[in-house]
Parts: C-alpha cells; structure tokens; sequence
C-alpha cells in the first residue's frame, strides 16, 4: 500500500472528549437544575412514586420477619406484664376494701358533726373532661395543650387534675383548645395543706429538678415538722382549688444550719409527663357566693345649737 494513503488519524479508542473538568461543570449545572426544578416544580414525583409502587412488595416481605419477631417478644412481655399487674390489682383491692370499710364510718361521722355544727355542705364543683393533643413549643415552660375551650365553657384558671391529683391550671383560653400550665412550671404556686400535721405552706414548681421536674416548698422553718412522704393536699384557701385534692408527696428535706428555712422536695402525685386525659373543674370562686355590697352609713345631722 502506497504511504500517502495510510490514515494517519487516531483511532477511536484514543479519540478524547471534552476535558474531566468540562464534564464535571456540565454534570455539576445538571444536578443543581433537576434539584431546584423537583424542589420548584416536583417533576420527579411521578418517579419516586412508581419507584415506591414497584419496592413496596420487596419492603413489605422484609419487614415481615421483623414484625413477627417483634410481635412474639411483645406477646411474652405483656403476658408477664398482665401477670404482675394482676397481683398488684388484687393487693391493692384488699387494701382499698379496708379503705372503703373506715370511710364510710368516717364520712357518716363527718356529716353528723356538719349537722351537729350546721356546717354548709361541701361545694360541688362543676366539672368536664378534656384530652391533652401536645406540648408547648416554649423549652423554658412546662405547659400542654388541650382540646377543650372557650366554646366547651372553660374558664381562665381552672383547676385540672387527672385520677391521682392535681395536674396544674389553665392560664390561657382560646375558642377550641386551652393552655395548662403543669405544677412543676417555676411560675406556678399552689397552697398546700400537710396532711399528718395540717400545717399550712405554698408549693412552687421546679422545672430543673434532678429527677425531671418536681415541687418544692418554700418559707419553711428549719424545726417545723415535715418528713419525708407526708402528703400534701390543697388547702382551698386561694379561692382556685377545692380542699383535700392530692398535690404532691415529700421525697427529700434538707435542714442547714445556716439558713432559717428548710428545703422541701415534693414530687407531685399527678402523672405530670404521661397523662393523656383529664379533668377540668370550675374555680372555687366561681361557686362561692358573692359578698354583699357595703351599706352606706347614713349622714348624720347635727342640730344647732341655740346662740
């Protein structure tokens, strides 16, 4: 073959392209556009969705083994779970049976000394039921929300409780749903009452306890009489609370030497973190009866005197 007609272009193989920096611009500007079109306009819905359609059976299969095992270490868990509960149910319904057995002998003693002394009976608070949805999104307060409101009659401070004892207060009311403001928020007080010794104190909350959050009460002598786990109730004086409803238990009392006061902390007896329903009553206020106005004193008119 003559040389002049010899290809003396390269071979393919060794053709090169555009430059690796080229294509990674060009690559670069393609990504960020299919981002910021599927971020604008979702063009690949349609995608992931047949993606999802078509994974949706292998996922499925996968997940079944896992189910399963899951629901068998469930079963075995809450079967000795159910037990346990079931020998602390019995317990407690012999205790409560010698309960019920002296309250009745106490309350038929109580209502004949209100006979004897001509007390008013006790006020019957109006009350209703709510669920709690969430919890605030303020971090620095302990506060939840509920979903009954103005429409349902709930008034601004309302009392609320679940089936151990006070829960806190409403402190604000909207059309459909209401704010609580839980015992252990550090703006919220509350007067207590001992129940072994009847003396009287006020409890305030305390968000940064070491077990989560609690109570403590405050302006207590450093010799006063307080032991760890007196019960302490609401003691009705504030015109919010009823009497006798359970606040919170003594769990530790710190005497100084230094100080004139003690440190109490109470732990509360609601279910501060895990309640879901409760109770919202009426304020005391609202049912007591209400003052009578002033009479105005009567002028008095002095007669003159003959000059």
């Amino acid at each position: 073959m003559p040389l002049g007609t010899l290809d003396r272009s390269a071979p393919s193989f060794f053709r090169q392209g555009p430059s690796a920096l080229s294509q990674l611009v060009l690559y670069s500007a393609l990504a960020l556009f299919l981002m910021v079109a599927d971020a604008r306009f979702r063009v690949t819905d349609p995608l992931r969705k047949a993606v999802a359609t078509v994974l949706y059976p292998a996922q499925w299969l996968m997940l079944k083994p896992v189910e399963l095992a899951g629901h068998g270490a469930g079963y075995f868990q809450s079967l000795q779970t159910a037990r346990q509960e079931t020998d602390q149910a019995r317990k407690q319904l012999a205790l409560m049976s010698q309960r019920a057995n002296q309250g009745d002998q106490l309350a038929q003693e109580n209502d004949r000394l209100r006979q004897l002394l001509g007390l008013r009976e006790r006020l019957q608070v109006p009350a209703q039921v709510a669920q709690i949805l969430y919890d605030t999104a303020d971090p620095y307060s302990r506060r939840v929300v509920v979903d009954q409101g103005q429409n349902a009659g709930v008034v601004l401070g309302s009392p609320v409780l679940d089936g151990a004892g006070i829960l806190g207060q409403v402190t604000r009311v909207y059309p459909f749903v209401s704010e609580i403001t839980l015992l252990i928020d550090r703006e919220q007080t509350i007067p207590v009452l001992n129940l072994r010794t009847g003396a009287r104190g006020v409890a305030y909350g305390d968000p940064v306890a070491s077990h989560g959050g609690g109570m403590e009460l405050r302006f207590v002598s450093a010799n006063a009489d307080v032991q760890e786990g007196d019960l302490l109730t609401t003691s009705g004086l504030d015109g919010v609370y009823p009497p006798g409803l359970p606040v919170a238990r003594v769990v530790r009392v710190e005497r100084r030497a230094d100080s004139a006061f003690a440190r109490i902390y109470c732990d509360p007896v609601a279910a501060i973190q895990s309640a879901r329903h409760v109770m919202l009553l009426q304020p005391v206020a609202g049912q007591l009866p209400q003052k009578p106005e002033p009479v105005a004193a009567e002028p008095v008119i002095r007669k003159k005197g003959r000059k």
